[in-house]
Order: structure tokens, then C-alpha cells, then sequence
């Protein structure tokens, strides 16, 4: 017997029908695709080439790998995690010994070997939280800790946000003015998606814009047209994604493996928020350490052949909550989709052709939205900053973290090669270790379901 979508929870879709069933699955295609492509699009306008098609590709893989890992019983998808774009501008902005007057191409592949070694950190908190438990390994990641980092992540990104949205601020406030329509009166489905509508709508007025003549001057001073078919018209419309090899060096990894931390604990929060919304405990069955390993593997997997980091995708739970549709089968759907997707290149040059502005527009919401759900982490968990512990955390990491992010981090020699640690990584190193040498530490894990999910970057 079908059962009426929207009204009682299903955890086997079969019931529904396989026509209904592709369309759930493009549905939560649709929810993950405005913010799984907007980070390579960001990642590129810091100078590294990363792949549209590529990124869809381990997004999908990354997520049948996760349903694997995870005994085919979480119903999430795994999109581009944003939590490590601040790390990719960094190691874009690396300048010192063998970073020195390297290209985009060649830093991107230092870039993508940090992310590797991050998602292998995730399998080593997998093994912590089976060997010791969630409570006794979270002490060590309270929000005092976690709740600074996220902050971080976005305000050192805004500067990008503004150079791009300065390059047609009327089209940039378009974007915006969508984004937050959709997000604050939408309902249903709108209200889960509003990267992907700012994105679309704003693309749409650029197109009408263009259509009567509307132009802007390029980095040469040129005029041309506000939306540029060029590469598009050139690009095929099938053809294999552009792999990048992950190469490893101390500095990169530096850069990006602090930012794990932030990461780890934007999975624990999503799988909380997934267990919320399916009524079934994840974090017990299948157990968080097995989502960690599928996160974690996923994740590695991209980095290393081009692809960014991996995360479990708040959009998606959204798309749980509004449909009812619990079974994970609706989710490996959307995973093949995007592996389809990615093998059209003229897609991935349209995906390109969208104006900096959009881009500027977007991720002026984006980036605040980021350090906003690390201020809801520190207040939904309760963080009592009238304790002087907590102050001092705090501020010994908003000082490192934007601080010698400010001045490129510090670099020193070791065995004749250059070092360089990145703001997020000393601001991270100051945190766990005040954390841990400070008395006072009364958090305690899975007391607060709001709390636990409250650093879900994907929440919007």
C-alpha cells in the first residue's frame, strides 16, 4: 500500500514506487548542489584550479562509500565541506621557500594532500571514540574550542567575499536579497535551498543584464559581456573529470589538518541532528565511529585525486525532515546522480561562466553564516564566558587565528625545509592545549541534542 509523502515517516521508499522514488532522489540532488559546487567556484577564485566535475564526482562516490562504511543505514549525502575553504586560500597565499612563485595547479595538489592526512585524522578519532567513548574523547573538543575555530573559518574568508561582490554590486545584492527571501519566508523546499536559488535567480537576471547589453572590464581593463558563453560553446558535452594527484608537504598539511577539528565536529553534529529527524539512534547503531570512518575515507578519497573535503550535508536532513522519506536509498539515488553530472564538461563550463558577483553575493552570506553557527555552537552549549578559563581560551585563539593570519602565519626551518604554520593551526594548538591544561573543563558530550548539532556548517 503507497503511503502519502509528507504525513507519516517511510524508511522504505519502495513503497512509494520507483518513479517517486527518482524524484526524491533528485531531490536531495537538488539540495546539495548549490552549495557542493559553489566550492570549487570559491576554491578557483583564490587561484587553484579545482574541478566542478571532479568535485561532483567524489561527492557522490565519497557518499556510496559512507553508506558502505556505515552498514547502508544513515540516510545522508556527502557534499563540499566549507570548512576548509579558509585553508585553501591560505595555501594559495603560501609564498615562502618551496611555495615560492609556484602555480595555482601545484599548490592545489599540496592543498589536496592536507585534506588527505585531515580525513585520515578522522579514522583516528573513529578508534579513540571505540576504544574510550564519545564523552571521554569530546572533553578534549568542547565548544569553548571548536566554537572559536568555526568563527574563525569564516571571518578570515571575508576580505574574498568582498573582492568578489565589488566587481558588480548590484548583481551581488541581487544574490543576497534571494538568498535571504528564501531562507526567512521560504517554505518547504525553498527554504532548504537558498545558495542554490541565490545562485540560479541572480544567474538569470545576469542573463537578461547581458541580453541588453549590460558589459563589465576583465583583470586586462576589456569589456565583456556580464555573462560570457565563450568556454561554454567550446567545452564538450561529455568527457572524464580533471584529476589532480595529491602531493604532501609539512606546511599544507599544517594548514589544513587543524581545520579536521572544526570538521569532525560538524559531522557529530549532523549525524545528531540525522538521528533527530529519523527517530533512530546513528550515533548508536550504526555507531559514530563507523560515520567517522565513512566521513573520513570519503574524504581522503577526494583529496586525493582532486576532489574537496567531504561532509555530511545539512541540506539533505532538511530535505528528510520536509519529505518524511527516511530510507537511504533515496540518498544513494542522489550520489548517482551527481556521478552522471559529472561527466559533462560543457555542465561544468556553464556551472564557470557565473560572474564573480554571484559568487561575491553568496559567499558574503556564506561566510558570516559560517562564524554565526560557531556563535550558536558557544551559546546552545552554554558556554558560561563569565569563567576566566573560557575567556582566556577564547582570546588567545581569535588573537592567533586572525592574527597572524594577518601576517601570513609563522615560518620557521626544520631539517633545512620551510614550515609554515597557518592562523587556524596555531589558534587550534592554543585551544586544545588551554582546554587541556586549564581546570575547570564541565563539558559534557550528548547532554544538549541542540547543542551536539548546533556546528553544522550545512544549517541554514
Amino acid at each position: 500500500m503507497k503511503k502519502e509523502l509528507g504525513h507519516e515517516a517511510i524508511y522504505d521508499a519502495r513503497q512509494l514506487g520507483t518513479p517517486r522514488m527518482l524524484v526524491l532522489g533528485l531531490q536531495h540532488m537538488f539540495a546539495m548542489f548549490g552549495a557542493t559546487v559553489l566550492v570549487p567556484i570559491l576554491v578557483q577564485g583564490y587561484g587553484l584550479p579545482l574541478s566542478i566535475q571532479t568535485t561532483l564526482l567524489f561527492a557522490g562516490l565519497g557518499t556510496l562509500l559512507f553508506h558502505v562504511c556505515t552498514k547502508m543505514k544513515v540516510p545522508a549525502f556527502l557534499g563540499s565541506s566549507f570548512a576548509y575553504l579558509g585553508g585553501f586560500e591560505t595555501v594559495a597565499k603560501l609564498d615562502a621557500g618551496k611555495y615560492a612563485g609556484m602555480s595555482g595547479e601545484e599548490k592545489l595538489a599540496y592543498a589536496l594532500g592536507g585534506i588527505v592526512i585531515a580525513g585520515l585524522l578522522y579514522l583516528v578519532l573513529a578508534l579513540l571514540f571505540k576504544m574510550l567513548g564519545a564523552k571521554k574523547v569530546m572533553r578534549y573538543f568542547p565548544p569553548i574550542v571548536t566554537g572559536p575555530m568555526i568563527i574563525m573559518i569564516g571571518l578570515n574568508l571575508s576580505g574574498s567575499a568582498i573582492n568578489n561582490a565589488a566587481t558588480c554590486w548590484w548583481l551581488a545584492l541581487v544574490a543576497m536579497a534571494i538568498i535571504v527571501v528564501a531562507n526567512i519566508w521560504g517554505k518547504g523546499m525553498v527554504k532548504i535551498i537558498p545558495i542554490l536559488l541565490g545562485v540560479v535567480g541572480s544567474y538569470l537576471v545576469a542573463l537578461v543584464a547581458t541580453a541588453c547589453g549590460v558589459q563589465l572590464p576583465d583583470a586586462d581593463g576589456v569589456m565583456q559581456p556580464l555573462v560570457n558563453f565563450a568556454s561554454v560553446s567550446k567545452a564538450n558535452l561529455i568527457g572524464l573529470q580533471q584529476f589532480v594527484m595529491a602531493k604532501f608537504d609539512v606546511s599544507a598539511i599544517l594548514v589544513m589538518a587543524p581545520i579536521a577539528i572544526a570538521a569532525m565536529m560538524e559531522h557529530i553534529g549532523d549525524v545528531s541532528a540525522i538521528s533527530s529527524t529519523t527517530g533512530k539512534n546513528f550515533i548508536e547503531d550504526p555507531g559514530l565511529h563507523r560515520t567517522l570512518v565513512g566521513d573520513g575515507l570519503a574524504t581522503a578519497l577526494a583529496g586525493m585525486f582532486g576532489g574537496p573535503a567531504n561532509t555530511t550535508y545539512g541540506e539533505n536532513t532538511g530535505v528528510l525532515a520536509l519529505s518524511k522519506v527516511y530510507d537511504p536509498r533515496v540518498v544513494r539515488l542522489a550520489a548517482i546522480y551527481a556521478i552522471i553530472l559529472s561527466f559533462s564538461p560543457k555542465f561544468d563550463a556553464l556551472v564557470n561562466s557565473i560572474p564573480s558577483a554571484i559568487v561575491g553575493g553568496v559567499s558574503f552570506i556564506l561566510y558570516g553564516m559560517i562564524s554565526a553557527v560557531g556563535v550558536r555552537n558557544i551559546v546552545e552549549n552554554q558556554v558560561d564566558l563569565t569563567k576566566s578559563r573560557n575567556l582566556i581560551i577564547a582570546a588567545v585563539m581569535f588573537v592567533s587565528g586572525l592574527g597572524f593570519s594577518s601576517v601570513g602565519g609563522i615560518t620557521f626551518t626544520v631539517g633545512g625545509a620551510a614550515v609554515t604554520l597557518s592562523g587556524l593551526a596555531i589558534a587550534a594548538l592554543c585551544g586544545v592545549i588551554l582546554n587541556a591544561v586549564l581546570p575547570g573543563n564541565d563539558y559534557v558530550f550528548g547532554v544538549s541534542v541542540e547543542g551536539d548539532k548546533s556546528a553544522d556548517l550545512g544549517s541554514y
